[in-house]
C-alpha cells in the first residue's frame, strides 16, 4: 500500500513538472535586427500554442519574414494567407520606421478590419505622419479624410487588460523610455494563465534617468517566480564599447544584465537559472552582432538561457 501511495505521488509530480514546462506560446520572428537590413526588422507573430490567431508584436518587416518562415516549414499555407488571415492585429511598441515599415508598406493588400494596439503618444504618430494621403493612404480609423478604416487605432491604458480582438490573448502595456522623453512600450502577453513579455526599444534606468524598467520589472517578478511567464523578449542594440552618450535609448549587454541584478533582487537569483531571455534589436553594423553575442554570454552570471532569434524559425515557450 505504501508502495502504492508513493507511486501514485510520484506520478503527480512528474505530471505538475511536465505541464510547467510544456510550452504555451509559439513565437514567429519575421524580423529580428534593428537595422540596417531592411528586410529583417523588428517582427514577431505571437500565437498561443495550437492556434492559428497571431498578434504580430512591432511590424518592422511583415512579407519577407513570412516567406522565410514558410520555407522553414513553420506555416502550410501561402504568405498571402498568413499576412491576411492569421495576423489579427498589431501591437506596435514605438513608431520609429524600423518598427512600423511593414505595416505601412503592406498595408494595401491586408484586409480589414484589424485592431492596431499601442499608447496613445505611438497611435498619433501613425495617424499624423504616416497613415496620411500625404505620405501614403490612410487606413487608419483617424485622420485625414477620406478614412478607409482598415485598421481600428485601440488605445491601451497602461497597466491595464485589454483582450485582443479575434485571439484567444489579452495585452497589458507599461511605458518604456526609448531616449527620455520618447516613449516606447513593453507588452504583456496573456493566454489563459500564461504570459510572455515583449519590449520594444528601450534605454537603462541609469542612462535614461527613469524608472520605467524597475516598474515593469516589479510587475512581473511575481509571474516568474510563480513560473507563468514564459519569456522575456528584449533589446541589446549596441556592444558594452558603445558611449553612453551614442546609445539613443538602447542598451549593451552590460546594461541588461545590470537590468537583471534589478530583476534578481525582486525574484531570487535562483528563479532566473535558466529562464528564457530572447535579444532582439541587435544592430549588426560590423562585426557588432558576435561581439554582442560574446559579451552577453560572459556577462550571464545568472545562467539565463540566452536566445538568439533567428528570422523564421519558430520558436515555443
Amino acid at each position: 500500500k505504501s508502495y502504492l501511495i508513493f507511486c501514485c505521488a510520484m506520478l503527480v509530480l512528474i505530471n505538475t513538472i511536465s505541464a510547467q514546462n510544456k510550452p504555451d506560446f509559439k513565437v514567429i520572428p519575421l524580423g529580428v535586427l534593428g537595422g540596417i537590413d531592411e528586410s529583417n526588422l523588428s517582427a514577431y507573430m505571437v500565437a498561443p500554442l495550437g492556434s492559428n490567431k497571431y498578434i504580430c508584436l512591432d511590424a518592422g518587416t511583415l512579407t519577407y519574414g513570412i516567406k522565410k518562415a514558410i520555407a522553414n516549414r513553420v506555416f502550410t499555407v501561402d504568405a498571402d494567407t498568413v499576412f491576411k488571415r492569421y495576423i489579427k492585429g498589431y501591437c506596435i511598441s514605438h513608431a520609429h520606421l524600423d518598427h512600423v515599415a511593414g505595416l505601412i508598406m503592406n498595408s494595401p493588400d491586408d484586409i480589414g478590419p484589424k485592431n492596431i494596439y499601442g499608447l496613445s503618444s505611438c497611435l498619433n504618430i501613425l495617424r499624423d505622419n504616416y497613415f496620411t494621403w500625404k505620405s501614403w493612404a490612410n487606413f487608419g480609423s483617424e485622420g485625414d479624410k477620406p478614412i478607409l478604416n482598415k485598421y481600428r487605432y485601440t488605445p491601451l491604458i497602461p497597466g491595464k487588460e485589454t483582450p485582443i480582438d479575434n485571439t484567444d490573448m489579452s495585452v497589458q502595456a507599461f511605458v518604456l523610455s526609448h531616449g527620455n522623453p520618447y516613449e516606447s512600450t513593453a507588452f504583456l502577453i496573456k493566454s489563459e494563465e500564461s504570459y510572455l513579455l515583449y519590449l520594444g526599444d528601450t534605454g537603462s534606468d541609469s542612462i535614461e534617468k527613469s524608472d520605467k524598467l524597475r516598474l515593469l520589472w516589479q510587475q512581473v517578478a511575481p509571474l516568474i517566480i510563480a513560473k507563468k511567464l514564459k519569456a522575456i523578449m528584449i533589446e541589446v542594440s549596441f556592444a558594452n564599447e558603445q558611449p553612453d552618450k551614442q546609445l539613443f535609448g538602447h542598451l549593451t549587454p552590460r546594461l541588461l544584465m545590470n537590468e537583471m541584478e534589478v530583476l534578481s533582487k525582486l525574484t531570487g537569483i535562483a528563479a532566473l537559472k535558466g529562464f528564457p531571455v530572447v535579444i532582439t534589436h541587435i544592430k549588426p553594423s560590423g562585426h557588432h552582432e558576435a561581439e554582442i553575442i560574446q559579451q552577453l554570454n560572459i556577462g550571464n552570471k545568472f545562467q539565463l538561457k540566452l536566445i538568439i532569434p533567428k528570422q523564421g524559425r519558430l520558436l515555443e515557450f
